[in-house]
């Protein structure tokens, strides 16, 4: 089959991962501040919520940690990124809401990195080039100017989709008061208004929380192309990473992901304890706002992992799989 030629192709040489010219790196300091504060503010935070804080406050981060997580992996992640699910009206509102908890640009700024990170995955056209090593794949990236490659090319990804969700203009066109309001006025003034938490434990907590919510996306950027097994592709970089996928809420299977990124699970494992997101959107599908739910064949599951596999099994434990061991 001839490939297709695009304007995109004609205009760019090919780029084949693991890949990273040598490149110059320009400082972009205002993030440096952001992040110095938000992290200093962040362990302040966790000393705070381990000498001082009431219990209710305790409850009120937790729940709040996992509102933004799911902002991320079943909204812009799993239903704008990669179209694995479609979902009606008043979910996109809630998706919506709980992205801007948890703030990591507006939802169109991050689906757009995204296309672009699944598309040149470990090359200089990937945002978060993991090629570069853990910590720029991980934060150092947002530290810098973005490479050429990824400005170019990005101006060829399709966002004609994106572009044209009324939710995802609103939440564009508000970002400062929505997200401002969302992810830290509220999370701030609902303790001290509630429960007489006080302002400095509940400012500082709020930022605990964004900064953490934060370092979960970023080690599925980072660890989870980096440490762990490849069950059903042995030549890319991204991995299986068990433990990761019960910190953000079941993204740690990423080797999977990476080959077949429209399956809304985001795992062959589907729903288990290690991928809440999928309960999720499992629960919204039963009450009628989630349908249209992609997934992958079991055959075509296990055919994919006897041809390109590493032989370790699904869950990237390192044990082989069945129909592995019985065609040795």
């Amino acid at each position: 089959m001839m490939e297709m030629i695009t304007p995109e192709s004609k205009q760019f040489e090919k780029l084949v991962a693991p890949q990273a010219a040598p490149r110059k790196y320009e400082i972009v300091y205002r993030n440096l501040l952001t992040f110095g504060y938000s992290h200093l503010s962040a362990v302040y935070g966790l000393y705070l919520a381990c000498t001082s804080a009431k219990w209710q406050s305790i409850f009120f981060f937790y729940i709040m940690f996992v509102l933004s997580t799911i902002g991320i992996t079943a909204g812009v992640h799993r239903l704008w990124s990669h179209k694995a699910y479609k979902a009606k009206m008043p979910l996109q509102i809630i998706l919506m809401l709980m992205n801007s908890l948890a703030f990591q640009n507006t939802a169109i700024d991050w689906v757009r990195d995204h296309r672009l990170h699944h598309r040149y995955s470990d090359t200089d056209a990937d945002p978060h080039n993991a090629t570069r090593g853990f910590f720029y794949s991980h934060m150092g990236w947002l530290f810098v100017r973005k490479h050429p490659e990824v400005k170019n090319r990005g101006k060829f990804i399709d966002m004609s989709d994106i572009y044209a969700n009324p939710v995802l203009r609103f939440q564009k066109k508000y970002a400062v008061p929505v997200i401002g309001l969302m992810c830290f006025a509220l999370p701030t003034l609902v303790p001290v208004y509630f429960w007489g938490e006080s302002l400095i434990i509940a400012w500082h907590m709020t930022l605990l929380r964004y900064v953490l919510t934060l370092h979960g996306t970023f080690l599925v950027n980072s660890a989870a192309h980096l440490w762990g097994t490849k069950p059903y592709d042995k030549n890319i970089l991204p991995v299986q990473n068990a433990p990761l996928s019960l910190i953000v809420l079941g993204e740690g299977f990423h080797n999977y992901h990476h080959v077949y990124p429209w399956d809304y699970r985001t795992a062959e494992l589907g729903n288990n304890w290690l991928n809440f997101t999928t309960l999720f959107i499992d629960f919204f599908a039963w009450i009628g706002w989630a349908y249209d739910l992609k997934t992958v064949s079991d055959s075509m599951i296990r055919a994919r992992a006897d041809r390109t596999g590493d032989g370790t099994n699904k869950w990237g434990m390192g044990e082989k799989h069945e129909h592995c061991d019985k065609s040795e």
